[in-house]
């Protein structure tokens, strides 16, 4: 049995769908950082089967909202004095901007590189952002693999 043991004051990223951890883990950065991270792959979760987990053994700063775009699912734990002292539940932001790029070569944020990326959630179901600008459809899959 794999035994990791209490962080004082840290970050539990949990519920991480199985095998995007790394993702999570690349995202922020974690193999530059001086903390004391745990990346634990492939989990055994009672309702997800399988799951990644990151255990950070320090605050830091997290963008939830990009976050909960590379997976809503995900839950974060706030550890202070080794106990949870706030759950975080994700969800799809409504809105992202400068995260999502609109692939329309017409689209103005194509010629334009002053302008930003602004995409508003257009199916949550099916994960599709629009294009504030051109109305182009893209799938959040096909950033986050």
């Amino acid at each position: 049995m794999l035994n990791i043991e209490k962080i004082k004051n840290g970050i539990v990223i949990d519920h991480i769908r199985a095998g995007q951890g790394i993702r999570v883990f690349n995202w922020l950065g974690l193999d530059k950082k001086p903390y004391t991270v745990a990346f634990v792959v492939n989990a055994t979760s009672s309702v997800m089967g399988r799951k990644d987990v990151i255990k950070i053994d320090s605050v830091m700063s997290i963008n939830f909202a990009i976050l909960g775009l590379i997976d809503p699912n995900i839950t974060v734990n706030i550890i202070e004095d080794e106990r949870i002292t706030k759950k975080i539940s994700l969800e799809l932001p409504k809105q992202v901007e400068n995260v999502l790029v609109c692939k329309n070569p017409r689209c103005i944020t194509s010629a334009e590189t002053y302008v930003p990326h602004v995409f508003f959630l257009e199916n949550p179901e099916l994960r599709t952002y629009r294009c504030e600008y051109c109305d182009e459809i893209i799938s959040v899959g096909d950033f986050f693999k």
